[in-house]
């Protein structure tokens, strides 16, 4: 495989990432568009639980971004190996890291953005989460006899 068609996905969803730190997606906009619905959804629910809930989802967005992101990382960097090596998952934590602290340092210049090492954290772990959930798929795959994942 060639190294485009390895690293083209990983650096779209990076582009993709990227795009979500703009204003449109500051919390005031998407919290225009959520709000709403949870309200919808929740109609005698007080605005303190929908506006934490809309925090909850923000957050959530932050955590499986990057846990994606780690997973295309990954995927570039096994090529056509049916390995899982450690030091692979190790650079692509490291990559998510150095990603998700760029996208913060992004927000210092965007207007209605704030940056927050908080965010760098729970990044991080979202692609910390995602080399383990291959580890033990991986596992899981070999004690049970079967070929290794593409």
């Amino acid at each position: 495989m060639s190294p485009f068609k390895r690293w083209w996905p990983a650096l779209a969803w990076a582009v993709v990432i990227s795009l979500f730190s703009t204003r449109a997606f500051t919390s005031e906009n998407t919290g225009r568009i959520i709000i709403p619905i949870l309200h919808w959804l929740m109609p005698h629910a007080a605005m303190a639980t929908l506006l934490e809930i809309h925090h909850v989802i923000r957050k959530s967005g932050h955590f499986t971004e990057y846990f994606i992101l780690s997973l295309l990382v990954l995927r570039g960097m096994r090529g056509d190996s049916r390995d899982v090596r450690l030091g692979w998952a190790i650079t692509a934590v490291a990559i998510v890291a150095c990603y998700a602290s760029l996208d913060e340092i992004h927000q210092i210049f965007v207007p209605g953005r704030t940056p927050a090492i908080a965010d760098v954290l729970l990044d991080t772990v979202g692609g910390l989460c995602a080399q383990i959930a291959v580890a033990v798929w991986m596992r899981k795959r070999a004690d049970s006899g079967q070929v290794a994942a593409p």
